[in-house]
């Protein structure tokens, strides 16, 4: 069922690629600072086991916000919808994705979102386990089935490179417990937080993720329900509105895909019933999205008509 063919793609991330010398990579954590900002790349994987790729798609990269949607997943299945939504509202931002200002004004104050670094601290602290390395473990093997991967794991060195810099994700944490929303151990918390950010993998693999979203929660490979179709439907739901921080709603109507973004410049897709896309490119716009990426999806969205609106 292939929409595309290699050598379109590849065709396509040429063009993209154009627009990466306008990005910077993420230098506020050291590590992702070290990346190739002209890198671009492109999986597309289909239900019937077919992909197609383009470019570096080889080079791992670590998902940092992209987690956001399956940690969400995860704690959906652990503790149920009227759970979490109490403690996480459902609402866009149109502010920066580490802004504390929300906070500030809502009552109660609760994070308006689970996309933004606010609400994912919430959606993190609500892992079950009864240590940091249960709670990781658990995660990780969801992960793992998602992708069909069991190679899959973390990055150490960009763990401690965002522990050890992740001062305003800290300030959030405070402020959130001094409200009652968070209640565990605030280092605790950054730990599983930074090496949840830094689980790292390849195109394929988040192609292969974001097709069983595509898939209402069904690996069509295995013939198999990895996640409850309620749950693939919210958490399709969050990246329209809130999964390229607050540029969701131009790319919204620009491009039209459920998407979320990670400021290591990785992007997953999830064209419903269709396929799944994973990107990787690090050169980053100012609201923290892949540039390069961004005009990638831009490109097959408006020549292949691929909006869902």
């Amino acid at each position: 069922m292939s929409i595309f063919s290699n050598e379109e793609l590849r065709n396509y991330v040429e063009e993209a690629k154009k627009v990466a010398k306008n990005g910077q990579v993420a230098t506020y954590i050291p590590e992702l600072g070290k990346a190739n900002p002209l890198d671009l790349a492109i999986a597309i994987h289909y239900p019937d086991g077919n992909f197609v790729s383009a470019g570096e798609i080889n080079k791992k990269f670590t998902l940092q916000s992209i987690s956001k949607v399956i940690s969400l997943a995860l704690v959906l299945m652990d503790r149920g919808y009227d759970y979490v939504f109490e403690r996480v509202g459902m609402e866009p931002t149109g502010d920066p994705f580490n802004s504390i200002a929300k906070l500030e004004t809502m009552k109660p104050a609760k994070p308006l979102n689970p996309m933004i670094n606010a609400g994912a601290l919430v959606v993190t602290s609500m892992i079950k386990g009864s240590s940091t390395e249960e709670r990781l473990g658990r995660l990780l093997n969801f992960i793992k089935l998602l992708a069909n991967n069991d190679t899959v794991d973390y990055s150490e060195t960009v763990a401690k490179s965002e522990y050890d810099t992740a001062f305003l994700n800290r300030a959030l944490c405070y402020f959130l417990k001094q409200h009652n929303i968070i209640t565990e151990d605030t280092e605790t918390l950054m730990e599983l937080y930074t090496k949840q950010c830094a689980i790292e993998m390849t195109c394929l693999d988040l192609a292969k993720i974001g097709l069983v979203f595509a898939m209402d929660g069904v690996d069509p490979i295995k013939h198999k329900q990895i996640l409850p179709r309620d749950v693939a439907r919210i958490c399709k739901t969050f990246m329209v509105t809130c999964g390229m921080y607050n540029a969701s709603g131009e790319f919204a109507i620009k491009v039209g895909i459920p998407a979320k973004s990670g400021v290591a410049g990785g992007i997953m897709g999830s064209l419903p019933g269709k396929c799944g896309i994973g990107i990787f490119g690090p050169a980053l716009d100012d609201k923290g999205n892949s540039i390069a990426g961004m005009k990638l999806l831009h490109l097959l969205s408006k020549n292949y008509k691929l909006s869902i609106f």
